[in-house]
């Protein structure tokens, strides 16, 4: 089986958990025998190539400027000017409000979209949505020229691709939901993003999700049918960084960690309120905020607030073997996430012998045992479960010892194999 997929972002170039789950699903499916040809928007030449084609979507060259169908479907594309909460995994990159506008209807194709060649950035900028349209052109052009079995669009950044190569080529879609516009906005959803994420589910001849959490959402929320929506759990993978996790802390006390988009999606002002309660017990202990993101200022602003500045360290985006040295450095991971459809850091804090303490409000929480589990608004609930696993040694212990064992049995194998179950079935229709 020969799949062309579409993904926006690939390791080591990543913001978040998106980059990180495409790459061991497809050294999953590979090991099933399946072909893989992954399209990104940029490459950057130091990829990881295991047995798999990875595509550089700015060396396409695309000239639909004659054809009718290159005409037509643009015609379908809007051009949007996105803010940073409607973007999944997200980087530092401040955004402008979203804005409809009509600029593209006006411009001349021969001098913009239908250009023979287009150099993406492959980053999450002020021009995602210009470069979200060119992609699916470039898809368009890929759907000619190689020959698959089936498409798999990654989020909807990528859904206009898929329904564009599946517009061409007559081949099943599959899309694949990491995240959902009601996991980063709330109630408040931008109406546009949630359009184009319900078109590509809608367009899609199965759907699959990362939790039964997120399974619901697409159900209730985008009005999808229950049968064509199948849950595939995400897995961690193997760190490429052994030597990390021999690190010192070089400070007495005890580090509890939280690391993720600094956004309203991760719950970080939770948190802060949990570290304020654990130190009013216990002062020996430091906080570690890892990441960035819209509300990192304002979370400052609340450490500084409660006094706590002294025993509260803001990291900035961490990524490669400076995770895996956080981790080393850590004796609690916290994810007090307010929707979360899944979760992996969790798991790599867990590999890495770290227990740690996630909001019942994640689908990672649908597969763990050996986490502690409360609801994101309980702050006492949040802070009793860290101060716990701080102070009892045997609660610890446990939590270690059989978590560890838990996420080893997590493979990515076992998660491509239900993926490559999903593609049988729409070859099959």
């Amino acid at each position: 089986m020969r799949v062309l997929m579409f993904g926006w972002e690939f390791p080591p170039h990543i913001t978040g958990g998106l980059g990180t789950a495409c790459y061991g699903m497809v050294k999953g499916l590979v090991k099933q025998g399946v072909e893989v040809i992954f399209i990104v928007p940029k490459a950057h030449g130091d990829e990881p190539r295991e047995g798999f084609g990875l595509l550089n979507a700015s060396d396409v060259s695309i000239d639909f400027s004659e054809r009718q169908e290159g005409q037509e479907y643009w015609k379908r594309i809007k051009y949007l000017e996105v803010g940073s909460n409607l973007i999944p995994y997200v980087g530092p990159e401040e955004f402008e409000k979203v804005i409809e506008t009509e600029s593209v209807k006006r411009s001349s194709p021969k001098q913009t979209v239908f250009s023979r060649r287009y150099q993406f950035s492959g980053k999450y900028g002020r021009n995602l949505m210009e470069e979200v349209s060119r992609y699916a052109l470039v898809a368009s052009a890929l759907a000619r020229k190689y020959d698959f079995d089936v498409i798999h669009a990654h989020d909807w950044l990528t859904y206009p691709a898929g329904i564009a190569a599946k517009y061409i080529s007559g081949k099943p879609l599959v899309v694949h939901v990491h995240a959902t516009e009601f996991d980063r906005s709330g109630e408040h959803v931008n109406q546009t993003v949630y359009d184009i994420e319900r078109k590509g589910m809608e367009e899609a001849d199965r759907v699959i999700t990362v939790s039964n959490f997120t399974r619901q959402i697409v159900i209730d929320r985008y009005g999808i049918p229950p049968e064509k929506v199948t849950t595939v759990y995400n897995a961690v993978e193997p760190s490429d960084h052994p030597d990390s996790g021999k690190v010192s802390k070089n400070v007495r006390e005890k580090i509890v960690t939280f690391m993720g988009r600094v956004t309203f999606q991760k719950g970080p002002d939770y948190f802060i309120e949990a570290a304020y309660k654990v130190l009013q017990k216990d002062p020996n202990v430091r906080f570690v905020m890892a990441g960035s993101g819209d509300l990192l200022n304002k979370m400052i602003l609340r450490v500084a607030q409660l006094h706590i500045g002294t025993k509260f360290h803001f990291t900035g985006f961490l990524s490669g073997a400076d995770v895996d040295r956080m981790f080393a450095m850590s004796d609690v991971y916290v994810m007090p996430s307010v929707s979360e459809p899944f979760g992996i850091s969790p798991l790599e804090a867990m590999h890495s012998n770290v227990p740690v303490v996630i909001s019942k409000q994640s689908g990672v929480s649908e597969v763990l045992r050996h986490a502690l589990k409360v609801d994101f608004w309980d702050i006492d609930a949040l802070a009793d479960a860290i101060y716990g696993l701080l102070h009892y040694d045997a609660l610890k212990k446990m939590f270690v010892h059989f978590g560890k064992n838990e996420v080893d049995n997590l493979k990515w194998d076992n998660a491509s194999l239900e993926v490559m179950h999903v593609y049988q079935r729409v070859v099959n229709i």
